[in-house]
């Protein structure tokens, strides 16, 4: 059962990478659900197999950690989509890549660095990773649908990290 946990979170690194290669305005929203399912299997899995050998242990980190980068901008975009549905095309509002322009490249260096610090078990470096991402971004928050777009991708980026890393954590 741990080595299908393995394969899953395996799969879903593959396929967020693959959705991911199609462009944040391209990608079909049906994948972000896709992901969301094949990892909420993989965590009943690991949730039921316990605890695994610690090369499987180890893997599942490794795939966890790629899992959380590849599937976190499917996932970040089908929220921001959701979230703003009656402006889908207008400008200016949270689902507008436009704003905030270097998203993708910041979201994935911030799930790397969740998932790492969730791993390390370090409530301290989960808070630094945030704050500093707020900083970085605090001069560009005073746009209302800046802040909004911000808020929402933070949060789905970091929750789908942890998703991931729990995953691999209920394997332990």
């Amino acid at each position: 059962m741990n080595t299908a946990v393995l394969v899953l979170l395996g799969l879903t690194a593959v396929l967020g990478a693959l959705l991911t290669a199609q462009g944040e305005r391209a990608r079909p929203p049906w994948g972000a659900l896709f992901l969301a399912g094949l990892l909420a299997l993989a965590g009943g899995l690991a949730w039921a197999g316990g605890n695994a050998p610690a090369g499987i242990e180890e893997a599942a980190a490794v795939a966890a950690v790629l899992a959380a980068v590849a599937g976190g901008g499917p996932v970040a975009t089908a929220v921001l989509r959701a979230a703003d549905p009656a402006a889908v095309g207008v400008s200016g509002g949270p689902q507008d890549p436009s704003i905030l322009r270097g998203g993708a490249w910041i979201g994935g260096l911030e799930r790397v660095a969740v998932a790492v610090t969730l791993l390390a078990r370090s409530a301290e470096g989960l808070v630094v990773v945030l704050a500093v991402k707020g900083l970085g971004r605090y001069a560009e928050l005073r746009a209302p649908a800046a802040a909004e777009r911000f808020i929402l991708g933070t949060l789905a980026s970091a929750l789908w990290a942890a998703a991931c890393v729990g995953v691999a954590i209920l394997l332990r």
